[in-house]
This record gives structure tokens, sequence and C-alpha cells, in this order.
């Protein structure tokens, strides 16, 4: 279903080098905004050492942005030493793409990592790539996205519920 992640966990961190390569996943498009960042643009705790794991056991890192404020999505790529696409328009395809373009891999090869399911989840599901959901670092959203929390929230319970004591599902 366009509106369901194929893994929903906790934290970015959470995504093991196991994890992938049972879902042959060779490469991870990383979502910026409550994904790797607070709102108030600090870098989750682990995530430099966690990125660094990722990219020494092959994993390509690439991050699509919706933010259009490059500074800020320039800054988190740098932390992290990975190619970035700021204002990216998720769920349209078209950030997402160049991000396969960058790393060189198939659409079937390549996880989506977001927060939203409205942006990251059915951008990846429109891209046939694999969405991973994760849960929002803090409450704090721009307003447009207060308003669809919500919304998002009552299809993360329906999702939950549907997959009740499945291995994809990490709460």
């Amino acid at each position: 279903m366009l509106l369901y992640p194929r893994l929903y966990l906790e934290s970015v961190k959470q995504i093991t080098i196991q994890m992938l390569e049972q879902n042959n996943i060779k490469g991870l498009i990383l979502d910026v905004d409550n994904t790797l960042i607070d709102f108030d643009k600090n870098m989750q705790e682990g995530i430099k050492e966690w990125a660094y794991n990722m990219k020494e056991n092959g994993i390509k890192l690439c991050i699509v942005s919706n933010s259009n404020h490059k500074e800020k999505v320039e800054n988190t790529a740098k932390k992290i030493e990975v190619p970035y696409i700021f204002f990216a328009k998720k769920p349209c395809i078209k950030g997402l793409n160049k991000a396969k373009k960058i790393m060189n891999l198939t659409n079937e090869a390549i996880a989506v990592v977001g927060d939203q399911i409205f942006t990251d989840v059915i951008g990846a599901n429109r891209a046939k790539m694999f969405p991973i959901l994760v849960k929002p670092i803090n409450e704090k959203d721009i307003w447009i996205t207060k308003f669809k929390r919500p919304i998002e929230n009552k299809i993360i319970q329906r999702y939950l519920k549907k997959n009740k004591g499945e291995k994809n599902v990490h709460q």
C-alpha cells in the first residue's frame, strides 16, 4: 500500500547492516528534518558514528530533503560526509531519482528513510524504493507537518495493528 512503510523504527540508528542485507539494500536516502536533526538543527546523538559504520560496510548514503534552506541541508550533509539534494518536493520522485544517479544503484537497492508518511513513504513507494519510516526526533514541526501528523498517526496505528508481532515493526 502506498501509505505503508516496509519497516517502522524508533530511529535511523536502529537500521543495521544485517537488516539492509536481508532486504538487498545497498543505499540509503536520508531525510533531514526530524530524522537526522531536530527542529533546532541539532544532530541526533550517534548519527555520525552510525553513518560512518554504514559507509564502512559499503552502504551508500545520500540526503534528500524537502527543506529549501540549502545551508541547513548542506551543513547536515557535511557532518556525515554525504552528498545532498535540497528542496526535493517529496513525494515527487525527481529528487529521489537524482540521488539514485548519484549512488549509481537501482531503485530496488535503495531504501528511503524519513519521519513522514506523506512525503518520505509515499515518495519511496512511488519510486519503487524501500520505505523505512522512523519516529520523529521530537514533536516540534513546521505548521504544515503539525497539520498532517494526526492523520499520519492514524495510518501508523492501522499499520501497527495489521503488522502486529511481525519483525519489521520495532516500537
